[in-house]
């Protein structure tokens, strides 16, 4: 597991390493995926270093609800008519980086998943 010393996002959060940003406050920052899988693919992450959505507390609710708004709002930005959310959980559920995050895709048509 990631730690905080070594996580990748905790490094473009402490600007250590640069990012295509789409959205900063205090609590979120959000910025272009390095490889899109979308014309638009964005990373929704919390400031403070949270492996998984495992790990996000009980009083963490906000700071999720948050996460969701600012993918919102980005969608609203670039004027996505449609768009797709994704968390990926643990490395069984396809996550890379342990650093909780969403991937907002959009601007193509989106494939069903079921």
């Amino acid at each position: 597991m990631t730690t905080q010393a070594d996580c990748i996002f905790c490094r473009i959060i402490n600007g250590e390493l640069g990012c295509d940003k789409l959205f900063e406050d205090d609590a979120v920052l959000a910025f272009r995926d390095l490889h899109p899988q979308a014309p638009l693919h964005g990373l929704v992450i919390p400031k403070r270093h949270i492996a998984t959505l495992n790990d996000f507390a009980d009083d963490d609710s906000a700071l999720l609800g948050r996460l969701m708004q600012v993918a919102r709002q980005i969608a609203a930005e670039h004027r996505l008519e449609g768009y797709r959310i994704a968390m990926n959980v643990n490395s069984l559920g396809g996550q890379v980086v342990f650093h909780a995050h969403l991937h907002i895709l959009g601007g193509r048509q989106m494939k069903g998943l079921g």
